[in-house]
């Protein structure tokens, strides 16, 4: 076997665990509080390991593994406030900057920063807690995460600002961003790629979840976007459709050459991916809730499943 087979089935056996082990920790964290954004892990778990064991050039976490409480908000006047950027390193300038997007995917996202070591476990025992930083809808000061994202749409256009800077700084470190389909009903990320593309920012690649579901049902029912890569090349971005769980044709855009075009890569997921359960759900994934302490009986069945594919993974490896 070569060195670079083994290196490639290396880093796809820990993708495949990690993507395992978020989809694990989401479930159980949904049993236990009686309700989670299970559906987004289900869809995005083997982008976020795909992103996180693969792509993302990061330094060593700079934040106390264990997330401290929220220190205020930043503020001239406030020398203890804080940002989640530590949690993926230092900002320096030939490392990779992550920029996450869709604030309601923070479990998921605690959960990749768990499986790949840069958060304790014990840390979603504060998920939302008064006086925390581990929040349900994640701010600036959570953990992984850089810039307070808002209303949906708006943290790209605060990593291009971030890019901007960086590239006229001379820079090698790239910016990746993190978003959900639902942002391209926002007129504000369009006018965003519109800067991408115009100021050549190809030192910006954005990996989308595209599951085709948002909290009203599906995308195609509220306000459909698609075809959505021939509108993002309209606008002058370089857009790759890929299917969202194969992990090698999520990691193949990422290693091609920069062009003077913003990257985008649009995964196309399933938003029940793991477990199966939830098709029972459709079309309404965004939050999920148990009906009963039966429906919640049968998840947790379901969890032992994930369990035993995990240990299985692991063991393979």
């Amino acid at each position: 076997m070569t060195t670079t087979l083994q290196a490639q089935q290396q880093w796809q056996g820990e993708a495949r665990r990690v993507a395992g082990g978020i989809r694990q920790r989401v479930l159980e964290h949904t049993i236990q509080h009686n309700g989670g954004y299970l559906s987004q892990a289900c869809s995005a778990a083997e982008m976020l390991a795909t992103l996180y064991t693969k792509i993302l050039q990061l330094g060593p976490v700079e934040a106390p593994l264990t997330p401290a409480p929220f220190p205020g908000v930043p503020h001239k006047d406030n020398p203890h406030s804080f940002t989640g950027a530590a949690y993926n390193g230092p900002k320096e300038p030939a490392l990779d900057r992550f920029f996450f997007s869709p604030a309601h995917y923070a479990l998921p996202l605690y959960a990749t920063l768990i499986e790949v070591g840069r958060m304790a476990p014990e840390g979603l025992t504060m998920f939302n807690q008064d006086g925390g930083t581990v929040e349900m809808i994640g701010a600036e000061h959570s953990p992984g995460i850089e810039v307070t994202c808002g209303s949906l749409g708006q943290t790209i256009s605060q990593a291009a600002g971030v890019a901007l800077v960086r590239k006229r700084r001379g820079e090698t470190g790239r910016i990746w961003l993190f978003m959900s389909d639902g942002e391209f009903q926002s007129g504000q990320t369009w006018e965003a790629m519109q800067a991408l593309a115009f100021y050549q920012l190809d030192n910006v690649g954005i990996y989308v979840d595209v599951n085709r579901q948002q909290c009203d049902g599906l995308m195609a029912k509220v306000m459909a976007i698609e075809p959505l890569a021939g509108r993002l090349e309209a606008f002058g971005a370089r857009a790759f459709p890929v299917d969202g769980h194969d992990l090698d044709a999520l990691a193949q855009p990422a290693r091609l050459q920069p062009d003077g075009r913003p990257l985008v890569v649009l995964a196309y997921t399933n938003a029940c991916q793991g477990i199966e359960l939830l098709e029972a759900r459709r079309p309404n994934l965004h939050y999920l809730r148990f009906k009963d302490e039966a429906e919640r009986s049968s998840y947790a069945t379901a969890l032992h499943r994930l369990q035993v594919d995990t240990l299985s993974v692991a063991e393979e490896r």
